[in-house]
């Protein structure tokens, strides 16, 4: 089976370029209980974008304090 490049698609460089400009959020939670005992507990955040972008981002929310902030 031979595979065809689509004439929209983009190239991984494309892909790249566009998820460290736009920036992607990976937001996990698990939790495993035994009859009402939690047994496990998981928190993950990964985030994935270009250090402008995080920086933006992480103002926006208040994660930065001006103290931190660049003159």
């Amino acid at each position: 089976m031979a595979v065809e490049k689509a004439i929209g698609s983009s190239s991984l460089v494309d892909v790249v370029d566009r998820i460290l400009d736009k920036g992607i959020v990976i937001d996990a939670w698990v939790r495993v209980s035994l009859v009402g005992i939690e047994l496990l507990a998981i928190e993950a955040r990964v985030v994935v974008a270009s250090v402008e972008t995080y920086l933006k981002y992480a103002e926006a929310i208040g994660l930065t304090t001006t103290a931190a902030a660049p003159a």
